[in-house]
């Protein structure tokens, strides 16, 4: 048996005006403010903080660690290599603010990234570089990690 499909007019329905992703998207945005309401006074634990958002590629001759940090001064970073482990942290520092602050999505105050690093890596020549808000650590591969091409003989 079949059954029939209903359809109906969805603006006979709903209300004039009524735009359900806007409201959605207010609706978010209010979770949103209650969760860093809630959140702002929490004391940090030793260690922790947030965790920025990074991409890590592959290139033949190295590992490239691009971790977005927008609004961190030089001086307020750390990186530093641990047998496998490379490690950053750092903070940002929130600017004094004159008025009442109604709404903040930017996130200030101690963060931390960590990432395992494959064997086969030069942590004599790693470097790293912060422009346009994006820290690149550069962890060159070894001569022997890596990849070497094999000539095909023909049998």
């Amino acid at each position: 048996m079949t059954l029939p499909v209903l359809r109906s007019n969805p603006s006979a329905s709903a209300p004039a005006g009524y735009e359900p992703l806007r409201e959605f998207a207010q609706l978010q945005q209010r979770m949103t403010d209650m969760l860093a309401t809630v959140l702002d006074g929490m004391p940090l634990a030793a260690g922790a903080g947030w965790t920025p958002l990074a991409d890590v590629t592959e290139t033949d001759d190295a590992y490239l660690v691009e971790i977005d940090l927008p609004g961190v001064n030089r001086k307020d970073l750390t990186v530093e290599v641990a047998g496998d482990q490379l490690r950053v942290s750092g903070e940002i520092v929130e600017k004094e603010k004159v008025g009442w602050l109604r709404h903040r999505t930017r996130r200030v105050g101690q963060f931390s990234y960590q990432t395992l690093l494959p064997g086969g890596i030069d942590a004599e020549h790693i470097s790293a570089d912060l422009a346009d808000g994006v820290l690149t650590v550069r962890v060159p591969k070894t001569e022997t990690a890596r990849p070497r091409r094999i000539t095909v003989n023909a049998g």
